[in-house]
């Protein structure tokens, strides 16, 4: 109907081809399926202009509203819906990311959508993944070791590997501190589904290091928390330690051993994103998905 309604309008079919982006023989043959759906002639081809035939009259009455107010449907629904009032934002997160990444991006949009109804969805792993593949989450906000085919990931911050000791530890007074050095200490590390867990047990066997973990516990307060009061030591990541932490604790950076961790936008591809979300992955960084291919459909494997 476009290509129809394009070649009476500009009278060619070489116009009408330049007009929407294509080739003359696609035009062509776009007419001539049309011509054979209805079963009628529509055009007089000749070799300066296309006229149309009585029945062609019938249906340019008909089309050219139709595909008009497509091609102005765009406009139209947004200048609609800027007076709607605005909906909902469903952000997945971990914990640490929602206790240390997000509070400054969600104080900053509060004060500019105040009438969204922000959700916070504390999940991670495998969890989020499911919030996203079910779309009940917009996007999600963290790290990822292993990035599936049906997901965008587009990292934005980057934290450094940490070990954390006691004041008064032995390793808190050395002047360099080497992988071996902490095999005689009992490790405090998060529950072993965990990435982290993962990525120090990784570091350790490829450098076939001995350790032990002394406590597998959840949370990096409490973590933080027991290697204050000298029940071990740990290795964290940098997005986790605060001024005041330093007060406390003696804090080492490992990243000639550990990689770094990286934070950033999780979608799902092909997935469209509300205003309201894009509003806020504009905060985390401007611009971020306009150079990324999200729109790509993506095959799973998991």
């Amino acid at each position: 109907m476009r290509a129809f309604v394009a070649t009476v309008k500009l009278g060619t079919l070489s116009r009408a081809a330049e007009a929407l982006f294509l080739s003359q023989p696609s035009i062509s043959l776009q007419l001539q399926a049309l011509e054979r759906e209805l079963g009628v002639a529509l055009l007089h081809r000749s070799r300066r202009r296309i006229n149309l035939t009585d029945a062609g009259e019938v249906l340019y009455e008909l089309a050219r509203p139709l595909v008009e107010g497509w091609e102005s449907l765009d406009s139209a629904f947004q200048a609609k819906v800027k007076g709607l009032p605005s909906g909902k934002l469903t952000v997945a997160a971990g914990t640490s990311t929602i206790q240390y990444l997000l509070p400054d991006l969600v104080r900053q949009y509060r004060q500019q959508f105040p009438e969204v109804q922000l959700q916070l969805a504390n999940v991670t792993g495998k969890d989020g993944l499911a919030l996203l593949r079910a779309d009940e989450a917009d996007f999600a906000v963290g790290s990822m070791l292993d990035v599936p085919n049906d997901i965008a990931w587009a990292p934005v911050y980057h934290y450094d590997p940490m070990l954390i000791t006691p004041l008064d530890h032995p390793l808190a007074s050395k002047e360099s501190v080497l992988l071996d050095d902490l095999s005689p200490y009992g490790l405090i590390l998060p529950p072993q589904r965990l990435s982290t867990y993962r990525m120090v047990d990784l570091v350790f066997q490829q450098r076939q290091v001995p350790y032990h973990v002394a406590i597998e516990v959840g949370g990096w307060d409490v973590i933080k928390e027991y290697v204050a009061m000298g029940l071990g030591i740990s290795i964290v990541t940098g997005i986790c330690i605060t001024d005041a932490d330093r007060q406390r604790l003696a804090v080492r950076n490992m990243r000639s051993y550990f990689p770094q961790r990286s934070y950033g936008v999780v979608m799902r591809k092909g997935k469209f994103l509300s205003k309201e979300a894009r509003a806020f992955v504009d905060l985390i960084r401007p611009g971020l998905l306009t150079h990324r291919d999200y729109d790509e459909s993506g095959h799973s494997e998991r």
